[in-house]
């Protein structure tokens, strides 16, 4: 497969399926953020991040190419901080403590692990460099 090779309809289908799924699950992962039961922060979002995130660079690297997988990582730092800091009507949506950052790591860290070939190394087959 070459770089100027161009994407087949079915592939120019899902990675755009896979940015849409992308934005919807940092939508609710950041508006569902501040939950709390009672007086309690319930960030259970971030456990949505953790698995969904590093499941969609590595989804789109199986299923499109594996040259495209940082895409629904970069759309979802984008959302995040788009809708987070600048949010509608000006609200700032990202809240300003530790479940934030948490959100931030638990979910940006493990998708870029994936994509930079860490544990699982995406698009490669086990004894080629």
């Amino acid at each position: 497969m070459t770089v100027d090779e161009r994407l087949t309809l079915e592939q120019g289908l899902l990675l755009v399926l896979l940015a849409v799924d992308t934005v919807l699950l940092a939508l609710l992962e950041l508006f569902f953020l501040p939950l709390r039961i009672g007086v309690v922060p319930l960030p259970v979002t971030v456990l949505v991040g953790a698995v969904t995130t590093p499941w969609l660079v590595w989804t789109t690297a199986k299923l499109v190419r594996p040259a495209l997988s940082w895409v629904p990582l970069a759309v979802w730092v984008l959302v995040v901080f788009g809708f987070g800091l600048l949010g509608p009507g000006g609200d700032l949506v990202l809240i300003q403590d530790w479940r934030a950052l948490l959100l931030l790591g638990a979910s940006a860290l493990p998708g870029a692990m994936v994509l930079g070939g860490g544990p699982g190394r995406v698009g490669r087959r086990p004894g080629r460099g």
